[in-house]
């Protein structure tokens, strides 16, 4: 007798639908998998007959064979044990109930016959949705990330029986719901706030304007002044997540197998800061199996490299592309598949191997060699995507001692900057343009209304200071965000100036 069920299966972010036919005749005692299953798919075969023995099902010693279709595509993961377990019942009428196909069933199987969470559910379960599939069995653990899919009955499963028994319709398992507007509710909450932060005004400062305008940053300074420490908190000042930007970050986290069981879907701007010895993939992504890489997993939030030099050449290489395009691509030889990785990069860096460079307090020990050699770790098309270039002093011991705050709370900086990233969002209204960051030179030569005086002084700061073309873009797309915060339409000469400031290392570091 043959049996058919749905189920699914990943392709990078995305899942498609896979049929799961079973076929069980006369015939000498075979079980065997078909439609380019791997490894994990293979093993199945013990997980699936150990399942249905250890749930008191007969297990049939005939020839079995399950085909995945389309055969085409190769099938990844446990998640097919449940959907061929049961499949095997239809087919050796353990099943009495006429099986309709209108349900996709995916969960992997211990060998007592629980069933065990599986990656990439929320992805199955936008599938499902737009396939018109309107019921999605799955393990109780994703239960709660799959019910954020509206316009489909998520029905959570434990065990074998159980699933049995309500296909069955001896038992009913109510779907399962879970209210997005309580899960939303957290997205503000932070453990950490910027009035942490000791003194470093002007650090604070470049920060918040990089994050009205999504501007990338670069820090330079001595150990110990706190570049870390202001890193860590530009999450709490960016504008909360939308919910379709939290479904976005939550597919990646659930397809990495990242996603938190207990809080279904990421309600933060994540924070990633890998160590500076990471491997090209472990950052961009990609493998045997493409996983999604550091750059994708902080898709709407904050990409912290520390120690900027000390990573592999390659790996700040392969920034570059997806720092332009917000998504990085990876190709293998049977695949190509697409991660959104549109991220704030916050980079930090000693000025030099000693760290002690220009320190008023601590002597540096290192050659002119020694630092020219460290600083040209950082290429210059590296650099031309990075707005903001600020020096981070070290902290004085007053300030460092300080114990009543001098600083604003996030919430405050928070607030202000959304009402900038509003301006901008209608600014660019109709077009895949988001922030001042994104805009091109005709963006730019469009709305970067200068008043007179601005523009004097702009021409002044380019002849004096011999700054390049590539700093004249960033100190305009910088001024357009100053005015943005301060709700100005023109460019004023204060905007420049400001402006000018933070591309001051292009004179000391990085020529």
């Amino acid at each position: 007798m043959i049996s058919k069920l749905y189920s699914a299966a990943l392709l990078g972010v995305e899942a498609f639908l896979v049929e799961v036919e079973v076929d069980v005749t006369r015939g000498l005692p075979s079980f065997n998998i078909v439609g380019l299953p791997d490894t994990a798919v293979q093993e199945s075969r013990e997980r699936v007959r150990a399942a249905l023995k250890n749930s008191e099902y007969q297990f049939p010693m005939q020839r079995i064979t399950v085909n995945l279709a389309p055969a085409d595509i190769k099938k990844e993961g446990p998640a097919f044990d449940l959907p061929i377990a049961i499949g095997i019942l239809i087919a050796n009428d353990e099943l009495t109930q006429v099986y309709d196909n209108s349900f996709i069933i995916i969960g992997e199987l211990s060998l007592n016959g629980r069933i065990r969470p599986v990656s990439g559910v929320l992805s199955v379960a936008l599938m499902a949705r737009g396939k018109g599939i309107n019921n999605l069995i799955v393990p109780q653990e994703n239960a709660r990330e799959a019910a954020i899919v509206d316009g489909i009955n998520i029905y959570p499963a434990s065990d074998l029986r159980q699933i049995v028994r309500f296909l069955n319709e001896e038992i009913s398992i109510p779907p399962f719901y879970v209210n997005k507007e309580e899960l939303m509710s957290h997205k503000d909450e932070y453990s950490v706030d910027f009035s942490d932060v000791k003194g470093q005004q002007q650090a604070k400062r470049a920060l918040e304007v990089a994050a009205a305008g999504g501007h990338n940053v670069i820090m330079i300074g001595p150990p110990g002044c706190g570049k870390t420490m202001l890193a860590k908190r530009i999450p709490t000042i960016l504008p909360g997540l939308t919910l379709e930007e939290s479904i976005e970050i939550t597919r990646l986290y659930s397809i990495s197998n990242l996603a938190n069981k207990r809080d279904p879907i990421i309600t933060k701007r994540p924070f990633r800061a890998p160590h500076h010895t990471i491997s090209d993939i472990g950052l961009i992504g990609g493998g045997a199996i493409p996983k999604p890489g550091e750059i994708s997993l902080a898709h709407h939030g904050v990409l912290f490299l520390d120690e900027l030099p000390e990573f592999s050449r390659s790996a700040l290489e392969s920034l570059r592309q997806p720092l332009e395009s917000g998504m990085v691509s990876i190709s293998r030889a049977l695949r190509s598949v697409t991660y959104l990785s549109n991220f704030m990069l916050i980079a930090a860096a000693n000025p030099c191997p000693c760290g002690y460079y220009g320190d008023p307090e601590k002597q540096c020990t290192c050659t002119s060699y020694q630092i020219q050699k460290y600083r040209s770790k950082i290429s210059g098309p590296l650099l031309d995507r990075i707005d903001i270039q600020i020096e981070v002093p070290r902290l004085n011991y007053k300030e460092l001692v300080n114990r009543k705050s001098d600083g604003e709370i996030s919430k405050d900086i928070r607030t202000r900057i959304e009402k900038a990233r509003e301006i901008q969002l209608q600014r660019f209204i109709g077009r895949s343009i988001y922030n001042n960051a994104q805009m091109s030179r005709k963006d730019i030569e469009k709305y970067g209304l200068l008043s007179n005086d601005a523009w004097n002084l702009l021409t002044q700061a380019m002849e004096k200071l011999k700054l390049s073309a590539r700093a004249y873009d960033k100190i305009l797309k910088l001024a357009r965000t100053i005015s943005d915060l301060e709700l100005k339409e023109e460019i004023q000469t204060a905007h420049i100036a400001e402006a000018i400031q933070y591309r001051s290392l292009d004179r000391e570091y990085l020529i």
